[in-house]
């Protein structure tokens, strides 16, 4: 039985807690706190260590989710937490005010990573925020040479963020989506 670790990351209110919640066969295990600073403009708790849980595949393989807290002053979780992953999905929240910023940023801060594995791109809060759009994002990565998969989500949506690990998976090697 095969195992693979997927990193979700992105800022704050991207949408990784919920991504994570929607697509766990398991009760997902949440390191939330309060919200102290600037983030509970956005939101009453963040996490501050890391989101777990499990999705199921056909044939008993599963994939291990790791979410990483999103504010910056908690990245040294991001390289524990990429140790052994297969690949990253990036959630960006379309409302931020420069979402194109919070893209680059989290390509670099996982660009090590991301050189030898994959990523692809979700954008949530789309319906709130039609602009940028979708081709906006593709121009924006074929300016840093890069062409992952980009999609609109709904992280609260068990078959848009399925699509989005699917869309890595694939992009990792077409042999593990069945």
């Amino acid at each position: 039985m095969s195992q693979y670790k997927i990193i979700f990351t992105g800022p704050v209110g991207a949408g990784k807690t919920t991504a994570i919640h929607s697509i766990s066969d398991l009760p997902p295990v949440k390191t939330d706190a309060a919200a102290s600073d600037m983030t509970k403009n956005r939101k009453e708790s963040t996490t501050v260590a890391m989101d777990y849980g499990v999705m199921n595949l056909p044939g008993g393989e599963k994939i291990h989710l790791y979410g990483t807290p999103g504010q910056e002053r908690f990245d040294f979780m991001w390289e524990i937490l990429t140790v052994g992953g297969i690949g990253l999905v990036l959630l960006l929240d379309n409302t931020r005010a420069d979402p194109f910023q919070d893209m680059k940023f989290f390509l670099d801060a996982f660009g090590k990573f991301i050189d030898t594995t994959g990523v692809a791109i979700g954008v949530t809060q789309m319906d709130l925020s039609s602009t940028p759009a979708i081709d906006d994002y593709h121009r924006q990565l074929q300016t840093l040479g890069l062409n992952p998969p980009v999609f609109a989500v709904d992280a609260r949506e068990r078959a848009d963020v399925s699509l989005l690990v699917q869309s890595l998976l694939y992009s990792l090697d077409p042999g593990l989506v069945g």
